[in-house]
């Protein structure tokens, strides 16, 4: 095998999954190294980060501003790679709960071309509380059909497992939009009241200054 990873094909792969998801894991390679799915789920990271950056500049993210934006194309692509292999763990282990035979390599494989969708997931995420819920019901369907394409496992019996895992995900993804909107409204109160603290205290000091400059001068023509 090649050590040469293709750059331009990555975005033909990406659309060749999305198009047809159930023909793409039956077509795929369960081997062939960690290399090359990890540098198409970077390549699909930045595209995140680069949506996530646009959208916290532009202010339809939560955690608005440039900063942040700067930061979501750095972090997503890392945080990606990291938690890639930590997911695709997770979900490696449920799979040989249900019976599959496959190994980690194979399962990691479906994790990472199964990102060809994050792109869609993150505009989704952008409406409040029920881009989330739907992006957890698309990756939902994807493990699915990687369950019965590639693993082997009964239609009923994936369903069921990750339908209730879905069910637990969305039920959190809305508690945590929730609370982290709240901190952020939190946030800006709190900065809104240290500022206008700060002018008071400005106008208070300034106001002092003008009744020592007025005795001074009282002082004076005395």
């Amino acid at each position: 095998m090649s050590n040469e990873i293709n750059f331009a094909a990555i975005p033909q792969t990406a659309m060749r999954f999305i198009s047809g998801p159930a023909a793409f894991y039956r077509e795929m390679p369960k081997t062939g190294g960690f290399v090359e799915p990890l540098v198409f789920m970077v390549v699909i990271g930045v595209v995140v980060g680069l949506l996530q950056a646009v959208a916290s500049i532009v202010g339809l993210h939560f955690t608005a501003g440039v900063m942040a934006g700067i930061g979501a194309i750095v972090v997503v692509p890392i945080a990606v790679a990291i938690f890639g292999f930590v997911g695709a763990a997770i979900i490696f282990a449920i799979w040989k709960m249900l019976g599959s035979e496959e190994s980690y390599e194979t399962a990691y494989r479906c994790t990472a071309y199964a990102t060809s969708f994050s792109p869609i997931v993150a505009i989704l995420g952008f409406i409040p509380y029920i881009g989330g819920a739907v992006g957890v019901v698309i990756w939902t369907m994807l493990l699915i059909i990687a369950s019965t394409e590639v693993h082997n496992i009964p239609l009923q019996k994936a369903r069921m497992v990750f339908g209730i895992i879905a069910v637990i995900l969305i039920l959190f993804s809305i508690s945590s939009q929730f609370a982290a909107r709240k901190m952020v409204r939190e946030m800006e109160v709190n900065r809104q009241k240290m500022e206008d603290a700060s002018r008071a205290m400005q106008k208070q000091a300034e106001m002092l200054q003008r009744q020592a400059e007025q005795m001074q001068k009282g002082q004076g023509n005395q």
